[in-house]
């Protein structure tokens, strides 16, 4: 493997990690095996601590590809709390107000949820990286100030229920980039006259890479520390295709050219 020419890594982020924390282990792996100070390491595509599921990891040259692989379709297992809000729509804050759920039946969720299929327009939480006045919106929730986004265009093309119960439902939704499926459980709660907010959230799948391809952080680190290494030339390429693999190993790492929800 060539970690300086370029690698792509698909590992399935564990819960509470930032995505930063799963950047970290591996690059200081990286580090240790390649005798180096520093290298680029990068992550195509943002968990919360709180969301676990596939994640790529990209080095070397192959960060310059970052946009286009965290371009890809997303699918996500999202579980919404029905009859109570939090500030951040998801489990960081505390609930804020509750509300009826007597009233949700199965066939009114059926109801509700093609609403939210296809081309739609969502505000983004406030608890968010989107920046007002050039301040991250998060930082400004968290202080106490009032924040107002606007809304963003997005696509969102599927949306499955699994589970429903009046007081909770288990979604299966794929998205496309820059979709808050925190801002979407706000939303749904809304449609269903009542409230709700994210309680579990899994990415399964980043455009062809679903989650039963992916390596835990030990895995990956195991396999850094144990794979063969080449080190490039100064003026070694790192290869643009991030497709070709043939079996599991190479899926999971590979040469290639590689949102808080």
């Amino acid at each position: 493997m060539n970690f300086l020419k370029g690698e792509t890594l698909y590992i399935d982020k564990p819960l509470g990690w930032t995505s930063f924390d799963a950047v970290k282990r591996l690059r200081s792996t990286m580090l240790r095996r390649l005798g180096l100070k520093k290298m680029k390491v990068g992550h195509a595509g943002t968990l919360d601590p709180l969301a676990s599921g596939v994640m790529i990891i990209v080095t070397g040259k192959s960060t310059k590809l970052i946009e286009q692989l965290q371009a890809g379709v997303k699918e996500y297992v999202a579980t919404l709390t029905l009859g109570a809000t939090t500030p951040s729509f998801d489990l960081e804050t505390e609930i804020d107000a509750t509300f009826p759920t007597d009233h949700i039946t199965l066939e009114l969720v059926k109801q509700v949820l093609p609403q939210f299929i296809g081309r739609i327009e969502q505000v983004p939480p406030s608890f968010s990286a989107c920046k007002v006045d050039g301040k991250r919106a998060y930082k400004m929730a968290r202080s106490g100030q009032q924040v107002e986004l606007k809304p963003k265009i997005l696509v969102i093309d599927e949306i499955e229920l699994l589970n429903f119960s009046p007081t909770e439902i288990t979604l299966r939704i794929v998205c496309s980039k820059g979709t808050y499926i925190r801002a979407l459980a706000r939303d749904i709660g809304q449609a269903l006259n009542s409230g709700a907010h994210l309680s579990a959230l899994r990415r399964t799948r980043v455009g062809d890479t679903s989650i039963d391809q992916c390596l835990s952080i030990d895995q990956a680190v195991d396999l850094i520390r144990s794979c063969p290494i080449e080190m490039p030339d100064e003026d070694d390429a790192p290869s643009t295709n991030p497709s070709g693999h043939s079996n599991k190993a190479d899926k999971l790492i590979h040469s290639s050219s590689a949102e808080r929800n």
